[in-house]
């Protein structure tokens, strides 16, 4: 972090198939070690299988997906007179969008399907539908905000 200014945040140009940014972004969090396109390959693949198998709009599947990951609030871990709690605080909007992507792309590799496309491909399905390890672990950030809801005036 600077001293001096805020850091500007880039532009994420739309991906080339989908014209969509969150399509894009996602493509960046697949992405490891610089292989762009193989992280490509592999989304659009999950949306071919997502299309012919489910008959779906891939892309409607996938902003369902994010919608349903996506947490309100989480908690933060706040020092006060030699104890810490659980501080409840509401999340921003660009960290509970990198946090779903986040935990689509974790839950989908410990999958137990055969190629990285069908491990992503039933994950997304299954968050859009409310179930799935994504979905789950949303509802604990959830669960455990609302058991330290107590800690709240603690937030800063």
């Amino acid at each position: 972090m600077p001293r001096r200014r805020e850091v500007q945040k880039r532009e994420t140009i739309p991906d080339q198939v989908y014209q969509d940014v969150i399509v894009a972004k996602f493509i960046n969090c697949l992405m490891q070690r610089g292989k762009k396109s193989t992280a490509e390959q592999v989304l659009y693949k999950a949306f071919d299988i997502i299309k012919n198998r489910h008959k779906e709009n891939p892309v409607e599947v996938f902003r369902k997906a994010i919608q349903n990951v996506s947490p309100r609030v989480e908690v933060r871990s706040r020092r006060v007179g030699g104890a810490t709690y659980q501080v409840p605080v509401e999340v921003r909007s660009d960290r509970a969008l990198a946090l779903a992507m986040r935990w689509l792309k974790t839950y989908s590799q410990s999958r137990g399907e055969k190629t990285m496309r069908e491990k992503l491909a039933a994950e997304l399905v299954d968050a859009a539908a409310g179930r799935g390890n994504s979905a789950k672990k949303c509802e604990d950030t959830h669960r455990m905000a609302e058991a330290n809801k107590a800690f709240s005036h603690y937030r800063w």
